[in-house]
């Protein structure tokens, strides 16, 4: 079940990583995540009103349980971790080809492994660390076809923001697991619904405040609307919910989950080959393939 929950995850998140690339090509990023975190917000907030006056059952699917602080704690923690993965992110896909970007955020089950032995006392098996040296080999000729774009990876400072972005987001999806495992598997046991739906509240707030600081300074960049904005929200949303119920599952994996999550990528190199119209395709298709070929073995080693 939460297997076939990851790969539904991972084609969501291909459209959003999409749409996301749509929205920010020349336009405000501040305001295009505000947004997002907005309407991210306004989605689950009917299902707090329903729980909260007790017109959604508790033994619902979409039911949100009234917590406390020493809950949202930790769900404000994770919104910090998360946003700071968003401005990173957006900042390096708006300037960025996504057939770049993509295989970059691919890399972040490596990641997620890695904190898994460091910090759960976890070891790689041989299938395992064949798919992470896959994966860092793949990574370095992705470097290489980045310089045919006059993208240096050492020198370039959105690749060291889209690199930043994914190890925030490979601690988030340790914290993730941390936040929804049962008691019994040692995590905190809390509800699904109460993670997503309160940290896109907090990141809101926060990305309020933000935007509100920016206006102050004056700016080259102008924020127009899009169509794809409001999908950004809509996909994201569906991918998580997903996502965050599998981990809910006692018998889930992290690592598991978080390298199928990362076959967003398929979605997103080939809509971005197309719709963007990206350069060296070719030289991409092997380093693409060298990280798929990773999640492959991870997948074998994890099973």
């Amino acid at each position: 079940m939460w297997l076939l929950l990851a790969f539904t995850s991972a084609a969501l998140l291909g459209f959003y990583d999409v749409f996301k690339k749509h929205a920010l090509k020349a336009n405000d990023v501040v305001s295009v995540l505000t947004l997002n975190t907005l309407f991210g917000s306004l989605i689950f907030l009917p299902f707090v009103l329903l729980s909260a006056t007790g017109h959604l059952s508790a033994d619902s699917l979409m039911y949100v349980p009234i917590c406390g602080w020493d809950v949202q704690k930790y769900v404000f923690l994770k919104a910090v971790i998360v946003l700071g993965s968003w401005l990173c992110g957006y900042f390096a896909l708006k300037s960025l080809p996504l057939t770049i970007v993509g295989p970059i955020n691919a890399t972040r089950p490596v990641m997620v492994l890695l904190g898994a032995i460091l910090v759960f006392g976890e070891r790689l098996n041989l299938w395992q660390w064949v798919g992470v040296l896959c994966a860092i080999f793949g990574f370095y000729l992705l470097s290489r076809s980045g310089k045919k774009e006059g993208i240096d990876f050492r020198h370039n400072r959105w690749i060291f923001l889209a690199v930043l972005a994914s190890a925030l987001g490979a601690v988030s999806a340790l914290f993730d697991k941390f936040l929804l495992a049962p008691a019994t598997s040692g995590g905190l046991g809390i509800n699904h619904m109460v993670v997503q739906s309160y940290f896109m509240f907090y990141q809101f707030m926060m990305m309020a405040i933000v935007l509100l600081v920016m206006r102050r300074r004056p700016s080259d960049v102008h924020f127009t609307w899009r169509w794809s904005i409001p999908l950004i929200s809509i996909f994201l949303c569906a991918a998580d919910f997903v996502y965050f119920y599998a981990l809910s599952l006692p018998t889930s994996l992290i690592a598991v989950v978080s390298m199928i999550r990362r076959g967003s990528v398929v979605v997103s190199f080939f809509v971005g080959a197309v719709a963007f119209h990206e350069k060296n395709l070719r030289y991409k298709v092997v380093d693409l393939a060298l990280v798929l070929l990773s999640m492959i073995f991870l997948y074998i080693g994890s099973k």
